[in-house]
């Protein structure tokens, strides 16, 4: 309807997932060449997470334009099948012929595994990927967990890829499922847009249409990001909704006006702010993020408030009455009233308590400078050498990283609230608002989400993975790190590979320290490698008795 209008070449924000119009953020990159890397290497699994709308799937459309010839790929796009039935898709997906009367599972794993055998005997891999794979039933996955036992004595047969929303992170860490998350040998979670990857994005859906980049004015897609949070579902509908207002009432250009009108006719503007602290909640294991992004905007208030703690008020002075003949009864004195204890959901009632409020806090923890305009995410904390870690854990492992950490707390009013843990005093959470408090642990308990997000620094630029199979003098260092650890020498013929022996050492790191056992050295493994040989440049928690 408006395309002539723009003279636009083709629709530029349809919500298909084309990859002709995949703009390739920093985050995107890295979650293709995760999965370039999980196919190259062959074998076990290869996750990808991220929240709805962030481009998961456009993402793997790419993927299947950049295969190596030698790669046939079968899609299962609905995980709502029983182990049976997903075995059967597999066989229409590669075309392997079973007779349809007898279906069983040991007829489609023999015939799948005589495919595979012969396919991998004429130099051929087979890969298959699963989209939304947080559906996946319990009874599936183990089922997907054994096809990964197709093997020759030297590799194999069969590449899993798993698509999925955050959920499927948390359901890849359920005990019962820990041999498949131990297959996982590549991993990412691809997050929302920064403002000014939202900027790149919308001009290069528009170049690719022959269209005007002028026609979204800055304002306009400040507001888009205020709105969209980043995710690119929600940036396609508002601007396409928006261009459609635009033609209607003959712009030329769109406003900050037309982008609230969008907002209210596709996102019901009454209730956008509940929508953005869903997401916020959502994108924090991997959705946390996207609430980076729009907390960013409101900087924190300059409210001081002071704690008073009760019992600890002096006692009136009192004098004797002097007696007379007929003594008069004493004056009543009212007795100090004390104050109310704040609590920790007093405190959180605040709507001060951003995460940008608690990122600054952890800013200065680190002594590094300040954004000049007030506003931390975690693409500033690059520029200083830093490194955001989103997760969610339990009291004991989180604790074990020994770094100020920012939690995630539900505030009484369901909003979510941000403060920055700084350490244990007499068993006892310290939180820093204004000036550092202890509350009771059963009170942080009762309202922390199990969310926090740390600042770490890498040892060195850019290390923030180390992966089996790669060569680097990050691999050496690493071999450093286990040998100071275990008090041994470096006694291999290539130092700077990452062979088996190294991932066995690995693993059993990490299992020292309840860690992940993937053999993969990720921000978690490398702060916990920093702690066991001193981590001098990084602050802790205090503990005091």
């Amino acid at each position: 309807m408006y395309q002539q209008y723009f003279h636009f070449s083709e629709l530029p924000f349809s919500i298909a997932p084309d990859p002709h119009f995949m703009y390739m953020s920093a985050r995107h990159q890295e979650g293709l060449a995760h999965l370039l890397y999980g196919i190259n290497v062959g074998g076990g699994f290869v996750a990808l997470t991220g929240e709805v709308g962030t481009g998961k799937t456009t993402l793997c459309r790419c993927l299947l334009q950049q295969l190596p010839v030698n790669v046939d790929i079968a899609l299962i796009l609905n995980p709502k099948l029983n182990a049976v039935e997903l075995l059967a898709t597999l066989c229409d997906e590669l075309s392997i012929v079973y007779d349809r009367k007898q279906q069983s599972l040991k007829t489609f794993i023999d015939r799948i595994n005589q495919y595979l055998l012969t396919a991998y005997a004429n130099g051929r891999r087979t890969v298959l990927l699963i989209d939304e794979a947080q559906n996946l039933s319990m009874e599936v996955l183990e089922q997907i967990r054994l096809l990964t036992n197709l093997e020759t004595s030297k590799a194999k047969l069969l590449q899993i890829i798993l698509v999925g929303q955050p959920e499927l992170k948390q359901l890849l860490n359920r005990q019962d499922l820990r041999q498949l998350n131990q297959r996982i040998t590549a991993r990412y979670h691809l997050l929302p847009l920064s403002l000014e990857e939202t900027r790149a994005y919308i001009h290069h859906r528009l170049t690719v249409c022959n269209g005007n980049l002028g026609l979204f004015n800055d304002r306009a897609i400040r507001k888009i990001y205020q709105f969209s949070l980043g995710i690119p579902r929600l940036i396609n509908i508002l601007c396409d909704r928006a261009l459609l207002g635009a033609y209607a009432t003959n712009a030329h250009v769109i406003s900050p006006g037309i982008i609230t009108q969008a907002a209210r006719e596709t996102l019901g503007l009454d209730s956008s702010r509940r929508r953005l602290n869903t997401a916020m909640a959502a994108m924090l294991l991997g959705g946390f993020a996207a609430g980076i992004y729009f907390l960013n905007q409101h900087p924190p208030a300059g409210h001081q408030a002071k704690l008073i703690l009760s019992g600890q008020f002096p006692e009136a002075d009192a004098k004797p009455l002097e007696t007379s003949p007929q003594p008069l009864p004493a004056p009543e004195v009212a007795a100090p009233k004390a104050e109310a204890v704040k609590t920790l959901g007093d405190w959180l009632d605040d709507p001060a308590r951003t995460l940008n409020t608690a990122m600054l806090q952890a800013l200065k923890t680190w002594k590094k400078a300040l954004p000049a305009d007030n506003r931390a995410d975690c693409n500033y904390m690059k520029t200083v050498g830093l490194r955001c870690l989103f997760d969610k854990t339990n009291w004991k492992d989180m604790l074990e990283l020994d770094r100020p950490a920012i939690l995630e707390f539900s505030s009484a009013t369901e909003e979510k609230r941000y403060a920055l843990l700084t350490g244990i005093q007499g068993g006892h959470p310290v939180i820093r608002f204004n000036d550092d408090l202890t509350f009771p642990l059963a009170d942080v308990l009762d309202l922390w989400d199990g969310y926090y997000l740390i600042l770490w620094q890498p040892p060195r630029p850019d290390m923030t993975e180390i992966i089996p199979r790669q060569t680097s003098t990050d691999v050496l260092w690493l071999r450093q790190q286990l040998s100071a650890i275990a008090g041994t020498d470096i006694n291999v013929n290539e130092p700077l590979f990452f062979d088996e022996t190294l991932k066995t050492q690995v693993i059993n790191f990490q299992r020292r320290h309840h860690l992940t056992a993937d053999g993969i050295a990720g921000a978690r493994t490398l702060i916990h490698l920093d702690n066991s040989t001193g981590a001098g440049d990084s602050p802790h928690l205090t503990f005091k008795d």
